[in-house]
């Protein structure tokens, strides 16, 4: 069955709320373009709105246009895709800006901006890590580079999936976390998504000075507040005048996201962002290249919708996490402190325990049951056995404990997840009566563990089982 075909039988057969519906399906598209989360069939699938201008799908596969207009690039068919998003389990996606001044010379683009943006929907909340552009660090088949580059390198070199998928591959192995998803949006998308929302209000913290598109149009903005449009937004959250340069330059970019979801949330924003639809596809289609799929925008954009401001925690890796050094050709570099930017990386995504909307009515250990994790028992105690006893619970339980040995002495437990396993997680977490501070992160999809269960001298007076 066709998508739109699907739609249709999910909505309600009262016309009101089928148009309410839709517009909350614009409304996420808008919110969507924020995160990165759009995509070139999300923005077709704005036919239901009958606009003008939108390609519609023919059978055989090919299109035809009701009037001119440039669609958005599609992704290397010959590229795997992701496995589809299980709206479930946590998602990330990384957000690139490229560098205007490589466009305006003719030559392949770096990245300006680079966001990852994390997305736990058990618990309604999410993360940003802001990436300086001179991070020094290995980019994959390209040995050490500015982050950067990473872009570059993917599309000068024709690699698989070229820029976007190795900047997503470099940013990987610096943070240690899996990127399911990738948005590349270019400048002019960006101004004109902010003009057609008819500007955003920004609290300027200290007077700064800001550089426009073009030259001869210095602009000094006071401190206060500010509305600007969209080549002001541009060039307030590129500026690089201040004492903290690109570190600064990271947070303005955090302000400006947060004032195009303030504004686009605000009340009033609705009828416009419902008149304007079919400007603003026309305006920026060209502009966004991502690999998510229809169905899989349409569950994230409307996640975004859900998420409180103050459930979204905003990172950036500053001169804390960083070391300022040069590199072997005399570029200006900062060097990564790994073990410093790991723990600011858990602090985004330590995962809370709450259960998500799947789980309501059901019984967690079933499933988590389900889940099938391996689980690692390792005992930390000061008491002999311990795992063993432990490992016999679970699996009598019924979950899938693989191994029980020993681990450096704890006073206190934790988990450890390699994998998504949300209800193991959450399971195994009320069950040590853990909170987010003990349960770290660290991707490796070549694990055969999906978690490991440390145990300390307190799990002796929790566990359930003599």
């Amino acid at each position: 069955m066709r998508f739109f075909e699907k739609l249709k039988t999910w909505l309600p057969r009262k016309r009101s709320t089928r148009i309410m519906l839709l517009i909350m399906c614009v409304s996420a598209i808008i919110l969507a373009i924020v995160g990165g989360i759009f995509t070139s069939n999300f923005v077709s699938s704005m036919t239901m709105l009958n606009l003008p201008g939108a390609p519609v799908p023919q059978q055989g596969g090919e299109t035809t246009e009701k009037t001119e207009t440039t669609a958005l690039p599609l992704v290397d068919s010959s590229i795997p895709m992701p496995d589809p998003w299980d709206g479930v389990s946590r998602v990330n996606l990384l957000f690139m800006g490229l560098d205007y001044r490589d466009w305006e010379a003719g030559e392949l683009p770096r990245t300006d901006t680079m966001i990852l943006f994390t997305l736990d929907p058990l618990n309604n909340t999410a993360g940003i890590i802001s990436i300086p552009r001179d991070l020094w660090v290995n980019v994959p088949g390209f040995d050490y580079n500015k982050i950067n580059t990473a872009y570059y390198l993917g599309e000068a070199y024709k690699m698989p999936g070229g820029g976007p998928e190795m900047a997503k591959r470099t940013v990987e192995e610096l943070l240690g976390v899996p990127i399911h998803y990738y948005a590349q949006v270019d400048f002019q998308a960006f101004i004109t998504l902010i003009d057609q929302i008819g500007g955003i209000t920004i609290d300027v913290p200290e007077e700064i000075k800001i550089d426009p598109l073009g030259k001869h149009n210095t602009v000094i903005l006071p401190a206060g507040e500010a509305t600007l449009n969209g080549e002001l937004a541009l060039a307030y959250a590129r500026a690089r005048s201040t004492e903290g340069g690109d570190f600064d330059r990271s947070k303005r970019q955090q302000q400006v996201i947060f004032a195009i979801r303030d504004k686009v949330m605000s009340l009033n924003m609705m009828p416009t962002l419902v008149a304007n639809a079919n400007s603003i596809y026309n305006s920026i289609s060209s502009g966004i290249r991502t690999n998510l799929s229809l169905e899989e925008a349409i569950k994230l954009g409307l996640k975004v919708l859900e998420i409180p401001s103050d459930s979204i925690n905003q990172v950036v890796i500053t001169g804390e996490y960083v070391i300022m050094a040069r590199s072997p050709n005399g570029l200006d570099i900062l060097k990564p402190i790994p073990d410093k930017i790991r723990l600011l990386r858990d602090e985004v995504f330590s995962s809370g325990v709450a259960v998500g909307p799947a789980a309501l009515g059901k019984d967690i250990l079933e499933l988590a049951v389900l889940e099938d994790a391996s689980i690692s028992v390792r005992n930390g105690s000061s008491i002999s056995g311990l795992a063993a006893s432990t490992a016999e619970y679970l699996r009598n339980q019924g979950l899938n404990v693989v191994e029980e040995t020993n681990a450096d002495y704890t006073v206190y437990s934790s988990l450890v997840m390699y994998n998504a396993k949300p209800y193991t997680l959450k399971y195994l977490a009320d069950l040590m009566q853990l909170k987010s501070a003990s349960i770290t992160s660290r991707y490796d999809p070549a694990s055969p563990i999906h978690v490991i269960m440390i145990l300390g001298d307190d799990w002796s007076s929790i566990k359930p089982f003599p």
